[in-house]
């Protein structure tokens, strides 16, 4: 049967004949204005595939497809075509036409059929929804990469995820958000604020994380993509703990838990009544909490544990998720993060020992370990020599050596330098330590047990994430306006979600912590023509770190000045005058000797006169996801190839580097940067001005080393050169495995800190 005779079936089921010329004006559409792609080559392959009885819905996305596939180095706009065709088909989904409906019909539709919040309304006159409606520019939707328009449909566009129908389009997105953060503001000016931030949106100036692109507008809300709960050593904490790992875990949100305090294997129980079962029973408990909801198929449901080096089980934690072993002692769909200080790295370095303790044993031990580094230290040798004391003794090389090895096996155990965490931070440790992160290490907030769900006393971290594109930025100036924009929105944000637990609400309404972070370092320095690797690029990091910082902080002090001060900016070291440029590790001034540019002396006058609405501003996420959606690169990541092939839920994406056809030469991709030395450096300048922690990875090419195998002993180098260039955390341990060095997996640990 030739094409000419396919009859095809509509949407309302009828059937007529294939109209192919009607196929070929689309694509001719979809291919206007793009570079070396071929009309007839997509029709070509779609050709190939339709068949007698095709519905017109099969047809659209064979050609999506067919283009899709054509996407290459050599024909990077395929990304375009094929990017074009699915906004074509998506609008059709939504709209049954081409052109999207008014906003103020839109919102209309949406909130009677309970997709949208009906405070929308109620907040917005329709002339004032007839005013945005005139500026909204759907044309916008037609720059994104195809990748972007797959991950849109998947993760953000809202839609019935049980039949897959779809209501919107993708500029709505990017109208609605800014008009829920900005509907309390004075109706003299909401209006430009919600202009201002479509604009910075929808032309990739801001990325937006998951839970803000697919929940603001909708009934649900909790927006916070961070969720950071410390748990007790008792079973009322244990409880509370999992009971708030369920409610969060279910509206989207990404969890780190602290379960550093629990007892150890064997301790006694009321007085030597009973013994303790240890750790393991626990986590296991949590890891079934963390599993039981879906989030709403966004994402699955993910956390990481936190523990201490020297806990007394810390052997058998270790391994938790390796695949050796038997699955009564494996807690392998967690991931899980190991605390250090620079007391646990002199052992290594001299040779000595780690001493292992139940913090149940060792009264005022766990609590100076973050608080105090001195004291820490002066309980330690105490509890070592006391013979009374439950303890075990081991080469510290020889833990590190383990800790590092399964780093390297699973790619999930985690670092963080909970004294950096705590000595270069916003937060006074005496009065809020920060005694763990999330599960893509950039959070570092306080939090303290529950004892119940509704305790008090207890308290949940929070985090509102977003990021500047650096990629998009034309100078370092437009920082200014943007992180205006930026902390009034998500300063918005936290009076405008709800709290399903108490702990977490006077956490957030008390701190009002924000974590804004970078996209698209790698085209950043491309198109600045600097390199991650020969230290040409620390620099203009210094520069642009800076101006991020103290654009941020001056936002926040001008907010503080309308809308008053956080309730708690008395626990934070900006209430003392103290800055970040204060604290940093001075062991980065070896490698960076850049100049501060701004004026510091003057805000920290104007922070201690009219303090901070927020309490932090800044942390570097890995943007997995929206980085797809900007056209931009991962975070702060290089890129494996110039065409990034990531497989999602969706599928298999391809994704071509932006300013490809300009900065091709310049981008230096990951398996080519000889070692980690530069990027660790890198990440310090990044940490001496972020007030909360960085998404670092190290990665490891086994090719250039002897018998193809990457020695322990340059892990631990890296470890160590990540201390002393004061990094607080250190996520993924990345291995290159053969496979395809463009494959990447689309994934934060499964978990929300996509941003």
């Amino acid at each position: 049967m030739t094409n000419q005779n396919i009859q095809v079936t509509k949407r309302n089921g009828s059937k007529e004949a294939i109209d192919l010329e009607k196929i070929h004006r689309v694509i001719t559409w979809a291919a206007e204005g793009l570079e070396n792609v071929s009309v007839s080559e997509v029709e070509l392959r779609s050709h190939i595939q339709f068949y007698d009885g095709i519905t017109t819905s099969d047809i659209h996305e064979t050609i999506i497809k067919s283009a899709a596939d054509l996407i290459s180095e050599k024909a990077p706009d395929y990304q375009h075509l094929s990017a074009r065709l699915a906004i074509f088909h998506l609008r059709k989904k939504a709209f049954d036409r081409f052109t999207p409906p008014t906003l103020f019909e839109h919102i209309n539709k949406m909130v009677r059929i309970g997709m949208y919040d009906k405070a929308i309304l109620e907040d917005y006159s329709k002339q004032e929804i007839d005013a945005l409606d005139s500026y909204i520019q759907h044309d916008r939707d037609l720059s994104f990469s195809y990748a972007a328009v797959k991950q849109l449909e998947g993760k953000y566009l809202v839609q019935n995820r049980v039949t897959g129908k779809i209501y919107e389009s993708p500029q709505f997105i990017y109208m609605l958000i800014p008009m829920c953060l900005f509907s309390h503001y004075p109706k003299e000016t909401r209006l430009q604020y919600v202009k201002d931030f479509y604009d910075a949106a929808s032309l990739f100036k801001l990325s937006l994380p998951t839970p803000i692109m697919s929940g603001v507008r909708t009934p649900t809300r909790q927006f916070s993509s961070c969720v950071l709960i410390e748990c007790g050593d008792s079973l009322d904490s244990i409880n509370a703990t999992s009971s708030s790992i369920v409610k969060y875990v279910s509206q989207r949100a990404g969890i780190g838990v602290n379960v550093g305090r629990i007892r150890a294997l064997g301790s006694e129980i009321r007085g030597g009544e009973a013994y303790h079962t240890g750790m393991i029973p626990f986590i296991k408990h949590f890891q079934t909490a963390v599993k039981s909801c879906s989030q709403g198929g966004v994402r699955g449901g993910a956390a990481t544990l936190f523990y201490p080096i020297w806990h007394l089980e810390v052997e058998s934690l270790i391994v938790l998720k390796n695949n050796r072993g038997v699955e009564e002692n494996r807690a392998r769909h967690l991931d899980y993060g190991v605390q250090i200080n620079k007391l646990m790295y002199q052992r290594m370095i001299e040779g000595g020992e780690i001493t292992l303790f139940s913090p149940s044993d060792v009264p005022g031990l766990y609590d100076a370990f973050f608080a105090d580094q001195a004291e820490f230290e002066r309980l330690y040798k105490i509890y070592e020599a006391d013979d009374s004391i439950r303890k075990k003794k081991l080469k510290a090389l020889d833990l590190f050596t383990q800790i590092a090895q399964e780093r390297a096996q699973t790619g999930r155990i985690y670092i963080q330098n909970v004294d950096h965490c705590n000595t270069h931070s916003p937060f006074d440790p005496q009065k809020a330590p920060i005694h763990q992160s999330n599960l893509c290490l950039e959070i570092a907030l306080p939090t303290k047990p529950l004892n119940s769900v509704e305790d008090p006393n207890g308290e949940i971290a929070l985090c509102t994430l977003s990021a500047f594109n650096l990629g998009a930025l034309d100078n370092l100036d437009e920082l200014e306006s943007l992180s205006e924009l930026i902390v009034r929105a998500l300063d918005s944000l936290l009076d405008y979600q709800d709290y399903p637990v108490e702990a977490a609400r006077h956490a957030s309404i008390g701190r009002r912590t924000l974590g804004i972070g970078v996209t698209n370092l790698a085209y950043y320095l491309a198109k600045n023509y600097t390199k991650y690797s020969d230290g040409s690029a620390n620099g203009l990091i210094h520069r642009t770190f800076e101006a991020i910082q103290y654009y941020l902080l001056k936002a926040s002090n001008k907010l503080a000045k309308e809308q008053g001060k956080c309730d708690y900016f008395g626990d934070t070291t900006y209430a003392q005058g103290v800055l970040p440029i204060d604290t940093y590790k001075r062991d980065l001034d070896e490698v960076c000797n850049e100049p501060l540019h701004l004026d510091w002396e003057a805000l920290r006058e104007e922070i201690k006169t009219h303090g901070l609405r927020n309490s932090t501003l800044t942390a570097l996420m890995p943007c997995e996801t929206s980085s797809q959606i900007t056209n931009s690169t991962n975070g702060i990541e290089p890129p494996r190839g110039y065409v990034s092939v990531k497989a999602s839920k969706d599928g298999i994406l391809k994704q071509v580097v932006p300013g490809f056809k300009e900065f091709r030469n310049q981008y230096e991709l990951l398996w080519h940067i000889p070692n980690n030395r530069g990027y660790i450096q890198l990440v310090g300048i990044m940490q001496k001005f972020v007030d909360q922690a960085i998404s670092a990875n190290t990665n490891y090419d086994p090719s250039k080393f002897d018998e193809d195998k990457v020695p322990v002993k340059v892990i631990l180098q890296d470890l160590l050169y990540a201390y002393k260039m004061g990094l607080k955390t250190m996520y993924y341990h990345n291995t290159r495995d053969g496979a395809d060095d463009a494959h990447e997996d689309d994934g934060c640990a499964g978990g929300a800190c996509k941003l």
